[in-house]
């Protein structure tokens, strides 16, 4: 999947149908510290947010950088979303892109760098706890 010029990306079918049922298209967006962003249907952020506002002060740094890059966003009439220029930047996003379910959110990778943080995750091996899964 690719970035359009505009920094659109095209939702993919299996994806927008979900999402457009479950919350009408409207998503928000923030982004992670590994170098990637959090794609959350709407109400599920608003769980999400709620949550972070539980935390203590101590963790303020981490309230801030979840809430304070946190942008809504809706999937538009072409099936486009659009990824803001700073969440873009934060994540490195070009031009080659990966949109990955992951339970309760998506997960928007650049290509490359998903590349290689998965290669990392496959040369250190399973841990017991996936070894355990009946996959």
């Amino acid at each position: 999947m690719a970035l359009d010029a505009k920094g659109r990306i095209n939702v993919p079918v299996r994806h927008r149908d979900l999402l457009v049922a479950a919350c009408e298209g409207q998503l928000t967006l923030t982004r992670h510290p590994d170098g990637y962003l959090l794609i959350y249907p709407r109400p599920t952020w608003e769980a999400v947010e709620a949550e972070l506002m539980a935390l203590k002060t101590a963790s303020d740094g981490w309230r801030r950088i979840f809430l304070g890059s946190a942008v809504d966003v809706e999937i538009d009439s072409a099936s486009r979303m659009l990824i803001p220029p700073e969440l873009r930047e934060a994540a490195g996003l070009a031009k080659d892109v990966l949109l990955i379910g992951t339970g309760r959110r998506l997960e928007l990778w650049d290509k490359q760098r998903h590349d290689a943080v998965e290669a990392r995750v496959v040369a250190a091996g399973m841990t017991d706890e996936v070894l355990g899964l009946n996959l």
